[in-house]
């Protein structure tokens, strides 16, 4: 009788020892959940690892990632539209500075297109072979510009759209591995910093309106003000 109720005892005991460890277990379950899927969304305002390195393809220069591919054919779109926004400004620019912007993103784009054509090729990523439609949109905006009208909104238009990529060429440069990608954030850098410097000497920048179309994922379209 009294082996039984030893037996009964001891069966209750591991019985309620095992309902304690699967709760923990499943306790822990819960509390690594959320962090296992947070690190794996690609919504979050900060891009992770997974994105970084999503789609990563070895090659003999070293791993090319998405984030790579992405900066490669963003350099390329650049050059589409902002090289005839260049040719545009050397002819309807009304200032000495105004025009010589236009020669730097000329001159600019032109050297970082031929790179940016031969690093693709050897690391076999496809480019665009025209502007995006916000691209399209931006030129034909300066098409309708004139006078100093549009001495203000081309010093807006390339000022605003180079301040958003130079952040973007900074991680590309921080984060690829890459050699090719790395030489190319380098170049590209150092064209974007020479842009937006010429395009301030113009003096037609407005400060506050680029600091609010920067806060914003789409800003909207520039307004040239009644006495530029």
């Amino acid at each position: 009788m009294r082996a039984r109720h030893e037996e009964s005892w001891a069966g209750n005991l591991l019985s309620g020892t095992g309902v304690i460890i699967v709760g923990l277990i499943l306790t822990l379950l819960a509390l690594a959940f959320p962090i296992w899927s947070y690190a794996d969304r690609a919504d979050t305002g900060t891009p992770g690892p997974s994105l970084l390195n999503a789609r990563t393809e070895t090659t003999r220069f070293g791993p090319l990632s998405a984030l790579d591919r992405d900066f490669i054919e963003k350099v390329r779109l650049a050059g589409l539209w902002e090289i005839p926004a260049g040719r545009q400004a050397q002819q309807k620019g009304t200032t000495t500075a105004v025009r010589t912007a236009g020669r730097h993103l000329v001159d600019g784009h032109t050297f970082l297109d031929e790179r940016v054509r031969n690093v693709a090729a050897l690391l076999d990523v496809p480019l665009p072979d025209r502007p995006t439609d916000q691209q399209q949109g931006w030129l034909r905006e300066l098409d309708e510009a004139q006078g100093t009208g549009y001495d203000w909104k081309f010093a807006n238009l390339l000022r605003l759209a180079h301040g958003r990529i130079f952040p973007a060429v900074a991680q590309v440069r921080a984060s690829t591995r890459n050699s090719l990608v790395r030489a190319l954030a380098d170049d590209a850098n150092a064209a974007v910093l020479d842009h937006i410097q010429v395009l301030e000497a113009t003096g037609y920048v407005d400060f506050d309106a680029l600091a609010r179309g920067l806060a914003t994922d789409s800003p909207p379209p520039l307004t040239v003000p009644v006495t530029p």
